[in-house]
């Protein structure tokens, strides 16, 4: 089950130039300002600027489901034909992300917010 999509990742060359732009587009500045993520709140979505993600296999931005048990979903992404590019990570603060491949080469990313 998912709380459906509330993040979008943009994989960057130049965080500086695309902090600039995603600041004057949605109006605010960011809440996370590091050298290895950026990220905005903006009606209820959480755009990211991630620096490396063209490394990690990011072709073009990523949308994250939000769903309850990440461990479950990937296992089932995996037998429906997805290809994991990033396993299960922790990313600071128990928030879980990982993205799959499907067969036709879109990215799709799934998240786990921290347990209570």
């Amino acid at each position: 089950m998912t709380a459906g999509l509330k993040t979008i990742i943009y994989p960057v060359k130049d965080l500086a130039a695309a902090k600039a732009l995603f600041s004057a587009l949605l109006g605010v500045e960011p809440y996370a300002d590091e050298p290895y993520y950026v990220g905005f709140k903006d009606a209820g979505q959480d755009v990211g600027l991630d620096p490396n993600g063209h490394a990690r296999g990011m072709t073009g931005p990523v949308p994250y489901w939000h769903v309850d048990d990440i461990r479950a979903t990937l296992a089932a992404l995996m037998e429906a034909g997805a290809e994991t590019l990033q396993d299960v990570q922790d990313v600071g603060g128990g928030k879980l992300i990982a993205f799959v491949k499907d067969a036709d080469g879109n990215l799709v990313g799934i998240t786990q917010d921290p347990q209570a």
